[in-house]
């Protein structure tokens, strides 16, 4: 009877450890960097400071806001990211790892809500690096699963062609002071350099 009951508890052990293993087999990976001939501290100052007011600097956003008070970026502060007008489209943030003095922070998926992505296993690595006074690299490492499972190397495209835009927008962002919209994005995207370097995982 023993003998039964430690074979039956040994097969469902390895039964959720598979199940484990091959969740995160399904999770995707993939990062981007760009090098940008402005001050590092002035890309952070954007990406980071400026967490929850990233509509102003991102080219999909239509809206973004600080959630709970909040008014500048820092460990465990959050932002709402709304991708169209009635708000139906949204994603809740949440700053994590926050390291100032080396430019970095992880950006945890709280909630996806309509999108077809699964919070539990997204998240994002921003970094930003200085190269000169007047150079830096700027950096997002994401893993990230969708729903369905299946979905997620056809949509590996999208994130990076939307961060390589990203990038432009924010270069774009702090030169001229103009906040950011799908509209004026297309107007100027081609005077900038999208030589963005992509590394794939």
């Amino acid at each position: 009877m023993k003998t039964k009951i430690k074979f039956g508890q040994m097969l469902l052990i390895a039964l959720v450890a598979f199940t484990g293993v091959n969740a995160q087999k399904k999770v995707q990976h993939f990062s981007v960097e760009k090098t940008i001939n402005l001050p590092a501290e002035q890309v952070w100052a954007v990406v980071a400071d400026d967490y929850g007011t990233i509509a102003d600097s991102h080219p999909k956003i239509v809206k973004s806001e600080f959630l709970n008070g909040a008014t500048k970026g820092d460990e465990g502060v959050e932002r709402n990211c709304y991708f169209n007008e009635n708000g139906t489209k949204v994603l809740h943030e949440r700053m994590t790892n926050y390291d100032a003095a080396n430019m970095t922070f992880t950006n945890l998926l709280v909630d996806a809500k309509k999108f077809p992505i699964n919070p539990e296993y997204t998240t994002a690595v921003y970094k930003v690096t200085k190269i000169g006074s007047h150079q830096c690299k700027i950096s997002i490492a994401m893993s990230y699963r969708t729903k369905p499972a299946m979905m997620g190397a056809m949509a590996k495209g999208s994130f990076i062609k939307l961060m390589k835009d990203y990038f432009i927008a924010i270069e774009h962002h702090i030169k001229t002071g103009e906040n950011i919209n799908s509209y004026n994005f297309k107007k100027f995207k081609n005077d900038y350099s999208n030589e963005a370097t992509v590394i794939k995982s």
